[in-house]
């Protein structure tokens, strides 16, 4: 059966088969690269440009340079073609739980150190772009990721657990728009001085903003209508509850220890990046999810070294 003509796929199945195709796989790339259909230099800006149809690589015509279609995209300096990229970003985007390396490794042929990489990236094209404040009833909730002790090496332990509680754990705030998007980004510290501006500045002036009884908040009343519940005494006070950021907590934290396992603090906000992406497009289709994600690859560039120094994953509220 001839390929030429395939319909865009709505189904992992029919996404292997259509990224099977090398020259499909560019043709896409270069429909995000290049959405208005000129091909341009990333080095000069020039369109005097020549494909090189054996390298499939361009030639400029002007600075003299190459350059792939990869070139200034997350895809950049990879050598793995897009009947990779591609089929790892579509399983990654419709995981409700997430998916491993290790799977992503087994499914694409690739090593789990290749696919830990991989995913690192594709989960930087989830990240939400938009400083849109939130508005209407605003749910905020903070809470604490961390290993339990009991599941640490001895040696693990003893370095890390120096006390009881959270103080070993990494603090996230969240804030969950009711019937809209959520946000969620990790705290230095969990202290009024860094709350409270946080919240300013991803909540419109006037909503309502619905919190536990954490002190870090209660300066909001000047510009919110700020209410609060004592979860000492109950969870619910009429529609006066935190249940549905609670609810995204509970989904993060699924993901994190049923499917990651093991998530360090350095790459945690990416894995935020990867739950906000979910739950903000899950009334999108499959399709739908990975072409969004696909659209985020452009602009960004993220090496092994700067993985490995704790960046290319700077949270994106508001500064």
């Amino acid at each position: 059966m001839s390929t030429t003509n395939l319909p865009f796929p709505t189904t992992l199945q029919e996404a292997m088969v259509y990224f099977a195709d090398p020259k499909r796989g560019l043709d896409f790339m270069v429909s995000l690269r290049w959405p208005n259909g000129k091909v341009t230099c990333p080095h000069c800006q020039s369109e005097k440009v020549s494909f090189l149809s054996t390298r499939s690589k361009w030639k400029c015509m002007a600075c003299h340079k190459q350059f792939s279609a990869k070139v200034g995209t997350l895809f950049e300096d990879s050598a793995l073609g897009y009947d990779k990229w591609f089929p790892a970003m579509w399983l990654i985007v419709n995981a409700k739980n997430g998916i491993s390396s290790y799977e992503i490794g087994r499914a694409l042929g690739v090593t789990q150190k290749t696919a830990w990489f991989m995913l690192q990236r594709i989960r930087l094209a989830m990240q939400t772009g938009t400083f849109e404040k939130l508005k209407g009833d605003v749910e905020v909730d903070e809470t604490y990721i961390g290993g339990l002790a009991k599941n640490m090496h001895m040696r693990k332990r003893l370095k890390r657990i120096t006390a009881t509680g959270s103080l070993n754990k990494v603090a996230v705030i969240g804030f969950l728009e009711r019937g809209g998007r959520a946000r969620a980004a990790m705290l230095k510290e969990p202290t009024r001085e860094i709350m409270d501006p946080l919240v300013r500045q991803t909540v419109k002036k006037g909503s309502r903003v619905l919190t536990d009884e954490h002190t870090g908040y209660f300066r909001l009343k000047d510009e919110y209508r700020h209410q609060f519940v004592r979860h000492r005494e109950t969870y619910v006070n009429g529609d006066i509850h935190t249940n549905n950021i609670e609810n995204f907590w509970s989904l993060l934290k699924r993901t994190l220890r049923g499917t990651y396992v093991s998530v360090d603090p350095v790459h945690l906000s990416r894995y935020l990046d990867e739950q906000m992406f979910r739950f903000n497009e899950r009334k999108d289709c499959d399709a739908g999810r990975f072409l969004k994600a696909a659209s985020g690859v452009m602009g960004k560039t993220l090496s092994y070294l700067q993985l490995m120094q704790g960046k290319g994953g700077e949270d994106l509220l508001p500064a």
